[in-house]
C-alpha cells in the first residue's frame, strides 16, 4: 500500500507552513503522526482509507516539511495549542469545519488538545497509543521512565539534548524506534529513511524537543486548567494501544480517559506502539467501523 493518487499540500496555518497529502473522497479524515515520525506512517493504510474518506495526512508543525518556527522561554510555539491550531486551520483550508481525526503518540496529544480547543470542529476521535500526557507525568515511576527515557531526555535545556542526537540522528531513529516491541522489522526501507531524512533537515531536532518541553511544562497547564474547569472531550472517543507496549504494562488507559472524556471506549490491538505500521490491518477494521465509512 502507499500514497497512490494522493496529491502533496502547503498551507499556511497563521504563519507557519504545514505540508501533508490529500486523496480520495467521502467524509474529511485527519491523520496525525508521532515522534519520531512525518505523515509516512500512514503509507500502509492510505490506499484502503481513501475509498472510504477524504484523507487528510499532514507532518506537524516542527516535524517533517513542515515549519519550524522560532520558540519562546515557555515553549508556546510548540505547545499542543498552537499544533492543534494548525491543523484545524488546514481541514478550514480545505472547507472542511467539522471532521474526524485518527492520531498517533504526538499526534494524539496534538488531537486530544484539539477535541478540547475546537469541540465543535472534531465529529469523532481515535486516539492510538497514548494516555493523557498529565495522567502519564504524574504517574511517573521507574518502569515507565526508563521505557520511555526519551521523554526525560528531550526535555533537558537546550542545547544539550540537540548536540547528542544531531551526532547521529539516523542513529537515534534507530535506535528510539527500533528498542521497541517489534525492532525496526515493521518499517517500510523508503520509511525509515524518510523518518532519517526528516531529523537531519536543518531546525528539526530544536523544534521535536520543544514539543516535549512544552508538554512537561504548558501543556500540562493547559490540562488541569481543564481538569479545573469540569471540562471534557464532548464528542465520542475510540483509544487502542499495543498489547506488547508500556501503555499496556503501566497505565489503565481507559480509566485515565473517562477522567477526561465523556464517551470513551477502546482495547488492546497485538502489536506494540507503532499501530499503523505494526498492525495496518487491525487499525483499518477498527477505523472503518468507529468512523461508519459506507462500502465502496
Amino acid at each position: 500500500m502507499s500514497f497512490g493518487d494522493y496529491e502533496p499540500f502547503r498551507v499556511d496555518a497563521g504563519g507557519v507552513e504545514i505540508v501533508g497529502v490529500k486523496g480520495g473522497d467521502g467524509p474529511p479524515l485527519l491523520l496525525l503522526h508521532g515522534h519520531p515520525q512525518t505523515h509516512e506512517i500512514w503509507h500502509k493504510c492510505a490506499g484502503q482509507l481513501a475509498r472510504h474518506f477524504t484523507v487528510i495526512a499532514t507532518d506537524l508543525r516542527g516535524y517533517g516539511a513542515s515549519g519550524k518556527p522560532k520558540s519562546d522561554a515557555r515553549h508556546t510555539p510548540y505547545s499542543k495549542r498552537a499544533m492543534a491550531a494548525d491543523q484545524v486551520a488546514v481541514m478550514r483550508h480545505f472547507g472542511f469545519e467539522r471532521f474526524l481525526v485518527c492520531a498517533h503518540d504526538r499526534g494524539a496529544r496534538v488531537a486530544y488538545r484539539m477535541a478540547m480547543d475546537f469541540p465543535d470542529a472534531v465529529d469523532r476521535l481515535m486516539l492510538l497509543d497514548i494516555a493523557p500526557t498529565l495522567a502519564m507525568y504524574e504517574a511517573t515511576d521507574r518502569e515507565f521512565a526508563t521505557a520511555y527515557f526519551h521523554w526525560f531526555f528531550l526535555i533537558q535545556p537546550t542545547p544539550l539534548p540537540e548536540l547528542l542526537i544531531g551526532g547521529n540522528p539516523a542513529g537515534y531513529i534507530d535506535r528510539v524506534m527500533g528498542n521497541r516491541h517489534a525492532g525496526l522489522a515493521p518499517f517500510a526501507p523508503h520509511a525509515l529513511q524518510a523518518y532519517r531524512d526528516a531529523l537531519a533537515s536543518p531546525g528539526t531536532i530544536f523544534a521535536i524537543c520543544e514539543d516535549y518541553r512544552a508538554s512537561a511544562g504548558i501543556d500540562l497547564e493547559h490540562d488541569r486548567a481543564d481538569l479545573e474547569r469540569g471540562l471534557k472531550i464532548a464528542c465520542p472517543l475510540r483509544v487502542l494501544w499495543g498489547e506488547q507496549g508500556v501503555i499496556e504494562r503501566c497505565f489503565d488507559a481507559l480509566a485515565l480517559w473517562r477522567r477526561v472524556a465523556r464517551d470513551v471506549s477502546g482495547r488492546a490491538l497485538p502489536c506494540g506502539h507503532y499501530i499503523p505500521e505494526e498492525a495496518p490491518d487491525a487499525l483499518l477494521t477498527e477505523i472503518l467501523a468507529f468512523f461508519e465509512a459506507d462500502a465502496p
